[in-house]
């Protein structure tokens, strides 16, 4: 099937690459189908972005929470996530949303409200954690920064 996107201009996409959320993402509860696209021009790049199938400008940022916080392990409960059939390691694909703006020092990932993605059954939520430390705006840049300093890599 053929989609416009807000990044990429109109792409065929298979029917099997459609992620759906039941729910919506928070603030764009509307729209239920999505897929994720990775810039295969741009290697270095570890920011893959959420597209609507429904909605072409609606395409958010998205990256492995690893790339921003390794020790990335929130507390969810197990009944949150029951909808999206059983996950096991093999299968469970998170995800934290980006905002990047201009200036990308101050590009922010939201460890609070995760993209949690069952890759068997393609249905994906986002949740609360409870894990109190978890912030909504976590600075990427500057934990990349200390990251980079503590490896000696500067």
């Amino acid at each position: 099937m053929l989609i416009n996107t807000r990044c990429f201009g109109e792409i065929n996409l298979d029917e099997n690459k459609i992620i759906t959320f039941e729910s919506g993402l928070m603030g764009f509860e509307q729209y239920k189908r999505f897929t994720i696209l990775y810039n295969i021009e741009d290697e270095k790049s570890k920011i893959s972005w959420l597209q609507s199938v429904e909605e072409p400008s609606l395409a958010l940022p998205i990256v492995t929470p690893g790339i921003v916080k390794e020790d990335y392990n929130p507390t969810v409960e197990d009944e949150v996530l029951k909808p999206l059939g059983e996950l096991t390691d093999d299968n469970l694909i998170v995800f934290l949303a980006l905002t990047v703006p201009s200036d990308i020092k101050k590009t922010t990932a939201n460890l609070k409200a995760p993209i949690i993605i069952n890759g068997d059954t393609r249905k994906g939520c986002q949740i609360i954690v409870e894990n109190a430390d978890y912030v909504v705006k976590y600075n990427v840049y500057e934990n990349m920064k200390e990251r980079k300093k503590i490896k000696g890599v500067e």
